[in-house]
């Protein structure tokens, strides 16, 4: 092993997301762990996206496992162990593969290239593992931000503790020659090279904030800096989301510091709000009036809080998300590297509805308040749209 896979096996958890470029080295990781000595009494599996992605590493464990191999299958891709092990190999142009097994460790390599992977991990892959209490790793250079990056959003998770994600570039490897990178770098288009060798999700320039990573500067203010004013945008949760606040300085157009949290009672939610109102003394909170942000808003305002209601329409949520949109655009606006706010802007979607408008969402499946929350944030500081 070599340093990065060594300290991805010292850092794993019970799930775990590689995301790494190409001949880095994630493969090769993938075959060792097959031999750890602690799951070779166990039935373990390798799932790749077809059968042709699946033939060579078949060859490589075959021989790596001939010395501690009783029987072979070939036709079954089946290794039966002395030690009581079995290692089966699926290609998973067949969505069911591995249905109805047991193991105590699965390895999904390239998972990027998997159609569906989500539910083919959810429906057939995961129920594998409950027998066993086995873990899994799921491996592949980046394409895009389908289900492979989603998974990976699970290891940035506070809520997800059982999930564990990293994110390295094929120089991690040091059995590739820096010299052979640098010349792939000067010959491959920016973007093949960024999402390639680089292990990054570049879809970043067809969704609807640009540039996201390059605004990702941002210093977190532990406290209120002298002679700078801030303002707060507030995303109140429900049940299955976030509460989530956003405080920029209005002066260095820097989002200073964000608050996300789940399941909170009310109690919970004013506290925090107090807390973070005396740290920066925000010159407002712009909480959104519609459903369960009324209620809120006339407690913060009996607290003594300086609130400011925003009524959440199809055209006003276009709004903020459009003048969000040309801050980025226009490099006005500094974020925090923050994973899970990374991760929604970079995923945020805008779709024609029937009646020809913009709407503005997140995907299926995933969240969007952090982004409202710096949405109403940036609103409210007036630097997009004005003054109120």
């Amino acid at each position: 092993m070599h340093q990065a896979q060594a300290t991805f096996k010292r850092n794993r958890k019970r799930f775990n997301t590689g995301c790494w470029g190409r001949r880095s080295g994630k493969t090769t990781l993938g075959e060792d762990l097959l031999f750890d000595p602690e799951t070779l009494a166990y039935p373990q599996a390798w799932f790749a996206p077809s059968y042709k992605d699946m033939l060579e590493v078949w060859r490589r464990v075959m021989l790596t496992g001939a010395p501690i191999t009783s029987r072979r299958n070939a036709s079954e891709r089946r290794i039966e162990l002395i030690t009581g092990g079995v290692i089966e190999f699926w290609s998973l142009d067949n969505p069911e593969a591995g249905r109805g097994r047991k193991y105590k460790r699965v390895i999904i390599d390239e998972a990027a290239l998997v159609k569906g992977l989500l539910n083919i991990f959810n429906f057939a892959i995961r129920p594998t593992l409950a027998d066993y209490h086995g873990d899994a790793y799921i491996f592949s250079t980046p394409k895009g931000r389908g289900d492979f990056w989603k998974m990976y959003q699970y290891g940035a998770d506070d809520n997800m503790p059982e999930w564990y994600s990293q994110q390295l570039p094929t120089t991690v490897n040091p059995f590739i020659d820096d010299a052979e990178i640098e010349a792939i770098r000067k010959t491959a288009p920016e973007r093949v090279f960024a999402q390639e060798y680089l292990a990054q999700f570049i879809d970043d320039a067809g969704g609807v904030f640009r540039g996201v990573m390059d605004a990702a500067t941002a210093v977190a203010h532990d406290e209120a800096q002298p002679n700078a004013q801030y303002v707060a945008g507030v995303d109140i949760g429900t049940m299955t989301d976030y509460t989530v606040i956003c405080i920029i300085d209005i002066e260095s157009n820097q989002l200073v510091a964000m608050d996300r949290f789940s399941n909170a009672e009310y109690n919970t939610l004013y506290n925090r709000l107090n807390a973070l109102n005396e740290r920066y003394k925000p010159t407002s909170f712009i909480v959104e009036r519609n459903s369960i942000g009324q209620p809120v808003i006339e407690m913060l305002n009996n607290m003594g809080l300086p609130v400011q209601g925003f009524i959440t329409t199809n055209t006003t949520k276009a709004q903020i998300i459009q003048g969000l949109q040309a801050a980025f655009e226009h490099k006005t606006i500094a974020i925090l590297n923050d994973p899970i706010l990374i991760g929604e802007l970079q995923a945020f979607e805008a779709k024609r509805t029937a009646g020809g408008l913009m709407k503005y969402e997140a995907p299926s499946g995933m969240h969007d308040d952090t982004v409202m929350a710096l949405a109403l944030a940036w609103h409210g500081s007036g630097i997009s749209w004005g003054a109120w």
